[in-house]
């Protein structure tokens, strides 16, 4: 029993002082465990059984709860899923890369490019081929997750 008991002690230790990371009532509170999981994330071994993968697998579900009860961020999620992923990662690439529409000669001209980030075209085969090979990510990225 002293082991139970000695688990028991170190668990409530551990929920008193963390509590309001794993029950995030506030945008502080939300920014602080954004912060703690990078940390941790960086800190972690690519090992499943590593320890700290229980505490972050705990501050992500807190943080999904409080994402959940946000409006601004269900808003934002609604419209996020709403893009069809092509477009997404088209928008992702021309960010990421600092491109306009007219840096994507494998694809066309300004116009289309404007269209399709705009979502009123859709990405061809051959320009998802295309896209994949010159930014080296798989084609299968330019479609939604089943």
């Amino acid at each position: 029993m002293t082991t139970a008991n000695t688990i028991l002690t170190s668990y409530q230790a551990f929920a008193d002082e963390a509590a309001p990371w794993l029950h995030i009532i506030d945008d502080v509170h939300y920014e602080e465990a954004l912060a703690l999981i990078e940390t941790l994330l960086e800190q972690a071994r690519d090992d499943p059984d590593d320890p700290l993968n229980g505490l972050i697998e705990l501050l992500t579900q807190a943080i999904a709860n409080y994402e959940a009860e946000q409006e601004p961020l269900q808003a934002f999620h609604q419209q996020a899923q709403s893009v069809p992923a092509d477009v997404a990662i088209l928008r992702l690439l021309m960010e990421q890369h600092h491109l306009g529409t007219a840096d994507f000669p494998e694809i066309g001209d300004k116009s289309l490019i404007s269209r399709i980030a705009r979502g009123e075209r859709n990405l061809t085969k051959q320009h998802i081929e295309k896209l994949a090979a010159r930014f080296q990510i798989a084609p299968g990225s330019f479609f939604q997750a089943a």
